[in-house]
């Protein structure tokens, strides 16, 4: 690691559960990450799908990381106006981690970019990250040969029995673990809402928001 390395948090711009309520990326689960890479001297930054003021979900104002986070003045600017993803250079980071959130559900797997900012980072040696949600955006991500990225690969995301839990599973568009596994990952669960992390290589992945922190430590190992 130098004192160059860089991470790139990714976020939905999607504010909309399927009509239940507003939704957006997961506080936590940006905060967490950001916490342990900066610890760490990476310089941390920030893009949306869409770009702008993006959606928050899940904030908890007792959690003193997110305060910190959402404080720190490199943060709450580009918080206040993110680059979309259109304008990231994948090659200026080592590592990139899609932050969960409901709404990742509905724009990560749609996005071109998720596709051409991971792939370009993977295929350079970076480490692809990606936790809760956020491992929507590996479901349609291929390599430049056309194979899944997630394709005999270990992963871990919000499993069938967490969406049931939180009573949305006939609200997302598909059940993430089930979409993971029909692109050829072998999805491995954990206890619900507690700390799971799963790393193949370069690509780390958790369950839950649990798993944030974890997911980040790992994806510096994973360097």
């Amino acid at each position: 690691m130098t004192d160059t390395s860089r991470a790139l948090l990714v976020l939905t711009s999607h504010d909309d559960l399927g009509g239940v309520r507003r939704t957006g990326y997961y506080v936590g689960e940006a905060a967490d990450p950001w916490k342990v890479f900066t610890d760490a001297g990476y310089v941390v930054d920030i893009a949306s799908i869409a770009g702008g003021t993006p959606p928050e979900d899940g904030r908890d104002e007792d959690d003193p990381t997110q305060r910190e986070f959402l404080a720190d003045p490199h943060i709450a600017a580009q918080l206040a106006d993110t680059p979309s993803l259109a304008d990231v250079d994948p090659s200026d980071y080592d590592i990139v981690f899609f932050v969960g959130g409901h709404g990742t559900m509905w724009d990560f797997p749609t996005s071109p970019d998720v596709e051409r900012v991971g792939r370009a980072v993977y295929e350079a040696g970076g480490v692809i990250a990606a936790v809760c949600h956020g491992p929507a955006a590996l479901v349609n991500l291929t390599l430049t040969g056309g194979e899944p990225l997630v394709a005999g690969k270990r992963v871990a995301s919000f499993t069938n029995s967490e969406e049931a839990a939180v009573g949305l599973t006939d609200i997302v568009p598909f059940l993430l673990a089930d979409a993971l596994a029909a692109k050829g990952a072998n999805h491995v669960s954990g206890p619900d809402f507690t700390e799971h992390v799963v790393s193949d290589g370069r690509l780390v992945t958790g369950q839950n928001p649990q798993s944030a922190a974890g997911v980040a430590r790992a994806a510096l190992s994973a360097r």
